[in-house]
Order: structure tokens, then C-alpha cells, then sequence
């Protein structure tokens, strides 16, 4: 990881505080209060979470590479510098297509 220190107030490059990891779905989370979280993940290509449902609104950024986002069973390619908002309360599942990494924000309201 190139960027070891995160400090508020000091900017970052978000793609680097994550690294890709053979085999695995790393996460790195920035932002953790009761009323949200921003996490970080990197997915090596061919690694997947299973379909869930989240009580909250989660907007998704693709930082690089390319993920397969379900909503309700309907897959979609989503790419870098794309965003998704995945609903409240909708099944939902991610898949690597390549390795990826991105940004997770979640408003708890």
C-alpha cells in the first residue's frame, strides 16, 4: 500500500488505501459513525459477495476495473468512474468480473 497514513484533513488518493490481494475481498474502512460509513474494497477477478439486503441506501464508486452488481437478480456491468445506488432493502450481490476496487458510502437515516 503506498499511502500507509490516513490523517483527516490531508488528501489521499483513495484507489491507492486499498491493495488488491490474490484470492480475497480486502476492505478499509475511512468513515465509521453511527450515522454512516465509508469503506474501501478491492476484489481480485472472480471474487464475489453474496446476495444481501442492507436497511440503508449504499452508493457505490468503481475507483478501477469492472464489477457485475445485482439489484433484485438483474446483473449489471459497472465500470471505473461509475456510480450505483443500491436501494434500501433490495437484495443485492457484487462479482469481480476483473479485479476492482471501490468506494462504499452508507447514510444510516
Amino acid at each position: 500500500m503506498s499511502q500507509k497514513i490516513f490523517e483527516k484533513g490531508t488528501k489521499f488518493e483513495a484507489e491507492k488505501m486499498v491493495e488488491v490481494q490474490v484470492g480475497s475481498v480486502v476492505s478499509r474502512t475511512l468513515i465509521d459513525h453511527p450515522t454512516g460509513t465509508v469503506t474501501l474494497f478491492a476484489f481480485d477477478k472472480g471474487q464475489a459477495l453474496s446476495e444481501h439486503t442492507a436497511p440503508y441506501d449504499a452508493l457505490v464508486q468503481i475507483l478501477n476495473g469492472k464489477a457485475e452488481i445485482s439489484l433484485g437478480g438483474v446483473p449489471q456491468l459497472v465500470a471505473q468512474g461509475e456510480w450505483l445506488i443500491m436501494p434500501a432493502n433490495v437484495p443485492h450481490a457484487l462479482k469481480a468480473v476483473e479485479a476492482f476496487k471501490m468506494a462504499l458510502v452508507m447514510i444510516r437515516s
